[in-house]
């Protein structure tokens, strides 16, 4: 009988091992999640006019007015062009380090060095 009472009382800690386990994972998740979405927040606030931005579109532009009682901005995407747009619609502040430099390269120059740019090699 003694053998009975151990066993069920083994079996219940390891049922609540594995009912618990999913929660812990659940509330670690949920206070990333959360953090995440504090400092997402807290970049959109910061952000001011003269800031180049991207939008949750993908549509860069630079901040050149804003109306905190609306809280909106407006954005230049081109010269002359403007769009109105909530804040929430900011998804970073795009600094020099992180703008995308593409390398030209010229065709004519790389040419020159590829042995194979006429075509196929022929004896």
């Amino acid at each position: 009988m003694t053998s009975m009472i151990a066993q069920s009382a083994g079996g219940g800690t390891s049922m609540l091992l594995i009912l618990a386990l999913p929660l812990v994972m659940m509330f670690f998740l949920m206070r990333s999640q959360r953090r995440k979405q504090q400092q997402q927040q807290q970049l959109q606030r910061a952000a001011q006019v003269g800031d180049e931005i991207m939008t949750t579109a993908g549509i860069f532009g630079t901040i050149v007015d804003e109306d905190d009682d609306e809280g909106t901005v407006l954005v230049e995407i081109a010269p002359g062009t403007t769009i109105k747009m909530l804040r929430a619609g900011i998804s970073r502040r795009v600094t020099e380090d992180e703008e995308y430099e593409e390398d030209v390269v010229d065709v004519a120059e790389d040419a020159d060095d590829d042995e194979n740019a006429g075509g196929p090699i022929r004896s």
